[in-house]
């Protein structure tokens, strides 16, 4: 492809990962129409490849998309994966715990959303809430019953949670799920737009709510949060793509070819047909033009 931006937005193994130092915007040579056209060619090279996961059955992938509010990762979700046949792809959004999930570790309920071998599951929102919101809120960890008071989420906890989170992605790759984990990085400028449209178009009215003006105001803590969250937990094998979302068109751009590549990485294979197999495929096809 002419344009490949998976490389400029890696984040591997990177304990120096500053979110200060990543563009929100994308200022390069790539125009808007420019970007649609390569995003529908790249859809269709998409969905080929889900189709080849499909057939070849033994492995998977799971993405993980995180972002602040208003970052795009719906639309995102809409624009990359609409070619994609539905069978083998689901798309999980992980709200508030329920009060049975709740009664679990924080891990279970995203074990329970998994991709089966030979499938591509999407993750808007994941396990990284629980040293996102949860630690701009710690308050919110006691509802896990495990502990007391938000005294004792010190730093130690929140260790643990990335030790936790690092060991349960470090397993799922070990046996054939590949992560791909995405952070839509839009600026608070952007976002602040992208409010008032939700405001001001009434057929966004349903997408805005005033608990989002509320989250607004713990920037600072959330952009701590993602920094730590990045910093702790990208590895090799479940890197970081901090890609800018100023810019809608691009970032849908990006996060494909990001897709793609990790795709392209795992090898896939459509299964072998055997001498036998491939006899009786020709006597079927002799006897149906017979018919």
């Amino acid at each position: 492809m002419s344009h490949n931006f998976s490389d400029d937005f890696l984040i591997k193994s990177n304990n120096k990962f500053h979110i200060k130092d990543h563009t929100t915007t994308y200022k390069g040579k790539l125009k808007k129409a420019e970007g649609k056209k390569l995003l529908k060619q790249e859809k269709e090279k998409l969905s080929k490849l889900q189709e080849k996961l499909y057939a070849d059955g033994s492995k998977s992938l799971l993405i993980v998309l995180q972002a602040m509010d208003a970052a795009g990762k719906d639309s995102l979700i809409e624009h990359v994966f609409g070619g994609v046949n539905p069978q083998g792809c689901d798309v999980t959004s992980f709200k508030g715990p329920s009060t049975k999930e709740y009664s679990h570790d924080f891990i279970w309920r995203h074990y329970l959303a998994l991709p089966a071998k030979g499938k591509i599951g999407i993750f808007n929102r994941s396990h990284y809430e629980s040293v996102l919101v949860c630690k701009v809120h710690p308050e919110y960890n006691l509802s896990e019953k495990v502990w007391t008071d938000v005294k004792q989420f010190d730093d130690q906890f929140w260790e643990d949670r990335y030790e936790s989170i690092r060991n349960f992605e470090k397993h799922l790759s070990q046996n054939g799920t590949k992560i791909v984990k995405i952070f839509l990085n839009v600026s608070k400028e952007e976002q602040k737009q992208r409010f008032l449209d939700r405001i001001d178009e009434a057929d966004k009215n349903w997408k805005f709510s005033s608990a989002d003006i509320k989250e607004r105001g713990y920037w600072d803590d959330y952009q701590k949060a993602y920094e730590e969250a990045i910093r702790k937990t990208a590895t090799d094998t479940a890197p970081w793509f901090v890609i800018p979302a100023d810019k809608k068109w691009f970032s849908r751009v990006a996060a494909i070819q990001v897709i793609i590549d990790a795709l392209e990485a795992m090898d896939l294979q459509f299964p072998e047909v055997s001498e036998e197999e491939k006899q009786s495929l020709s006597d079927s096809k002799a006897q149906l033009e017979r018919e």
